[in-house]
């Protein structure tokens, strides 16, 4: 079974993406902030990671540098509401594998393009 992490700190957002994902057949772990994912991200294996860019304690932006720093090569989709062109290419460039904002996208077609990446 594929596992992923999901880093989101708005809560009916993850409840609903842990749900979907558990759904299709994948095991979901969810952390609330940047700090727990890294934590976790170091200590666990995952097959994608779902990150969030504006979380508590650690944000997105630091957990792709630290992420890189630390040698992690778990791939990461960003789910954010961000959706400046700046912080799309910003992500790109620490290495997120994709870049979705979450008020344009269905659930749905993030279930499907994990399933393309993992």
């Amino acid at each position: 079974m594929k596992k992923v992490l999901i880093a989101e700190d708005d809560k009916p957002i993850a409840r609903a993406l842990e749900l979907k994902l558990k759904n299709s057949g994948f095991e979901v772990q969810v952390t609330e902030n940047g700090q727990e994912a890294m934590d976790k991200a170091e200590n666990e294996n995952f097959d994608i990671i779902l990150l969030d860019l504006m979380m508590p304690v650690k944000d997105g932006f630091t957990f792709l540098e630290e992420r890189k720093e630390k040698g992690i090569k778990t791939p990461v989709i960003i789910l954010s509401n961000l959706s400046q062109d700046g912080d799309m290419k910003k992500a790109k460039e620490l290495g997120a594998a994709d870049y979705f904002v979450k008020s344009n996208t269905p659930l749905l077609n993030i279930v499907e393009n994990i399933k393309k990446i993992v």
